[in-house]
């Protein structure tokens, strides 16, 4: 495919025009990509790694939807017929890139960059979060955007040990009859052992073991082995993803805080509270948080004075994903996109507010503290906790 040079792309469908405009990191680096897929078994990992990287003159940029598949996937999950929806969906958004370098050149650190292991919500796949995980890099995180397995992606796959040969592994509903909560909370667990899996694939890579990626050999793990810090890492995630992150701390002692976007409670069993020591930022918008789940966070927070929970106001569910980005009728009726705040404003709050946590608790020396307020809920579009004047809360 043609390198694309802009980060703006207009993207032609059906009764006006879709564009997604995701936007270049502001970070000092620029920003690589490329997708890792580990194993033959649907026990192996499958994760897209955004990194700092070497300027590449006509550096090919990456598809936004990876695959015709995940139109279809998305068009599932939305609960519309594959039959319109993934062929309109494939019209609307399928030739949109993501402004990075497709597999470029990695850029050694010696100090070692921090590692972000991110986890995606519900319906959601490894490209859905271009935008942060891209932004996040390019202030020199590695971050590791996994693809989960345990049938909560619209639809992901892995390549059998049959040359050539994928299997698809689809979205599943709650099956009827059974509680949502025990459906949702053995998926959270499975999704938290993808979290530390992945951790161990950067640590055999830091260790000099070879580790084969089995998708393409144009991106070698090994060009990472000394360039990432592995007593600077932290977990984040969107949703579903965000209380994966916050049981992670729990299950893995590698992990020294939690960044949780709009995180989903729910799946959570109540006896794990107690086991969460570490700090949490909470991340919540103004439209999707529910008073149980706000409790649940507050929880953590009267236990731990480091974990801070604050809401962006403006935003809904989506504003944390790519899709807020999207502009068009076609998207923003299928998935809700957007709130009343600029998208762009909602990232840089996000992404601030992030790495001051970040520089707080992995002990980074960078400059990313100019952002403290946020933590506290102070600034523009930002309040502390939840906004309970909200009726809806």
């Amino acid at each position: 495919p043609d390198p694309m040079p802009l980060p703006r792309f207009g993207c032609g469908s059906m009764g006006g025009i879709q564009s997604l405009a995701l936007p270049l990191g502001k970070g000092p680096h620029h920003v690589g990509c490329t997708d890792v897929m580990v194993g033959h078994t649907r026990q192996g990992l499958f994760l897209r790694l955004f990194y700092p990287c070497l300027p590449r003159a006509g550096a090919e940029q990456p598809l936004w939807i990876p695959r015709y598949e995940y139109c279809g996937g998305l068009a599932d999950f939305a609960n519309h017929s594959r039959l319109w929806c993934a062929p309109l969906l494939s019209v609307a958004i399928g030739s949109c890139r993501v402004p990075v370098s497709w597999s470029g050149p990695f850029k050694p650190c010696s100090s070692g960059y921090p590692l972000i292991i991110f986890s995606h919500g519900l319906g959601a796949f490894r490209t859905l979060y271009s935008s942060v995980c891209s932004e996040l890099a390019s202030w020199g995180f590695a971050v590791a955007a996994l693809e989960h397995r345990d049938h909560s992606a619209s639809v992901t796959y892995f390549c059998t040990a049959e040359a050539g040969r994928e299997e698809w592994i689809p979205y599943r509903q709650v099956p009827q009859g059974q509680k949502e909560f025990y459906f949702r909370n053995k998926q959270v667990h499975q999704r938290v052992e993808e979290c530390v899996r992945a951790l161990r694939l950067f640590e055999d890579v830091g260790s000099g073991k070879s580790v084969p990626n089995i998708l393409h050999q144009d991106f070698d793990l090994s060009v990472l082995k000394d360039s990432i810090d592995l007593s600077k890492v932290a977990v984040m995630g969107h949703s579903f993803g965000g209380v994966t992150a916050v049981l992670a701390l729990v299950k893995e002692p590698s992990f020294r805080c939690a960044v949780a976007l709009d995180a989903w409670m729910f799946p959570l069993e109540n006896t794990l509270y107690p086991e969460v020591h570490k700090p949490v930022l909470f991340i919540n918008t103004e439209k999707f948080q529910t008073p149980e789940s706000i409790a649940k966070m507050k929880r953590l927070s009267s236990r731990n004075s480091q974990t801070k929970i604050i809401t962006i106001l403006g935003s809904v569910h989506q504003s944390h994903t790519d899709f807020t980005f999207l502009i068009g009728k076609l998207v923003s009726r299928i998935f809700g996109a957007r709130g009343t705040l600029d998208p762009y404003k909602g990232l840089d709050i996000t992404s601030r507010a992030a790495l001051a946590f970040l520089q707080r608790h992995l002990n980074l020396e960078e400059e990313f503290d100019q952002w403290d307020s946020l933590l506290e809920g102070i600034g523009d579009s930002v309040v502390p906790e939840a906004p309970f004047c909200r009726s809806n809360l």
